[in-house]
């Protein structure tokens, strides 16, 4: 397969991230800086331009989607 039809581990480790279930926002604040080692807000930056890659939504599309129609929703409100 052409790499670039690939998703890069840390694409995918997003994803994976993404995928998981919080019992607050403070503690999965608390996990992206330990287990990604990055800022919440780059974090969220990342994957609000990963959710427009079609890469992403051939390797997760219940988590991409879900993603995108809370965005839309978000967007719709204001």
């Amino acid at each position: 397969m052409d790499d670039i039809l690939v998703l890069g581990e840390r694409e995918k480790a997003l994803l994976a991230f993404e995928g998981r279930s919080w019992a607050s926002p403070g503690a999965k604040e608390r996990a992206i800086r330990e287990e990604l080692d990055l800022a919440p807000v780059r974090y969220y930056q990342l994957l609000n331009a990963l959710i427009d890659d079609e890469r992403a939504l051939a390797y997760a599309p219940v988590t991409v989607n879900r993603l995108r129609r809370v965005r839309e929703s978000r967007r719709a409100e204001r």
